[in-house]
């Protein structure tokens, strides 16, 4: 029995523009997978997966990947809060409707 993981197939065809973007940006730059895979610090079959969008590589090694080309920036604002537009909806679904100034307790003085 084969550990295939089951991915949901948005995630799988994310994974696999993802590694052909990555592939496409490596010759862009002209640099050999020998060369990539070395200055990422994994070996040539890694980058192969990568390139493949294989799920089973490790998220550090894609973001080693992304380091080499340039690119390490895109990956630190995937989930960044003002791109979380659902999440925003839902934060401010929860807002209170009004806010009421805090009571003073009487006998005291605000000096």
């Amino acid at each position: 029995m084969s550990k295939k993981t089951h991915l949901p197939i948005p995630v799988q065809k994310a994974l696999r523009r993802l590694g052909k973007d990555i592939s496409d940006a490596r010759r862009r730059r002209r640099i050999a997978m020998e060369l990539m895979s070395e200055r990422a610090g994994f070996s040539r079959i890694t980058l192969s997966k990568i390139e493949k969008g294989d799920p089973s590589v490790s998220m550090g090694s894609y973001a080693s990947a992304l380091f080499v080309l340039g690119m390490i920036d895109h990956l630190a604002g995937l989930a960044d809060a003002s791109h979380d537009i659902v999440g925003r909806e839902l934060e401010e679904e929860s807002l209170p409707k009004r806010i009421r100034a805090p009571q003073s307790n009487k006998g005291e003085t605000n000096d």
